[in-house]
């Protein structure tokens, strides 16, 4: 399993459908989500591209606040809930574009910001 989490990390939905030719090293994250290691969003474009297939980046940022002082559970927790929110609206994968520690009052947060993306053969997006 992963210790760390970092901006730039890509996540995709287990099961996606993605082409044969295409061979993403990932292990798992969340429940039925798989951390991408080795490529940010640029190398997925481009595998995929490469593929035939079409990496869509969606407009629009997924934001969450998780209250916590262990790094690594405040930060999974955060997590889970982006994972939430890109599921209900039916895309495959996201991008974490920002993770933010801070305090209020004394107590620690993080903050955590993501943006969605979607993986399909079809040139239209069809989320």
């Amino acid at each position: 399993m992963v210790n760390r989490i970092e901006t730039g990390n890509i996540l995709i939905a287990e099961g996606t459908f993605l082409p044969e030719s295409l061979r993403l090293e990932s292990e798992p994250y969340a429940h039925g989500w798989r951390l991408v290691k080795n490529l940010d969003s640029c190398g997925v474009d481009e595998a995929i591209g490469k593929a035939g297939w079409n990496f869509f980046c969606v407009a629009g940022v997924v934001e969450t606040t998780a209250f916590g002082s262990d790094d690594r559970n405040t930060t999974r927790k955060a997590i889970k809930q982006v994972i939430a929110e890109i599921k209900s609206k039916k895309f495959n994968c996201l991008e974490i574009t920002r993770l933010a520690m801070k305090r209020f009052l004394g107590v620690p947060y993080l903050s955590v910001s993501a943006r969605s993306w979607h993986i399909q053969e079809s040139q239209f997006l069809s989320a």
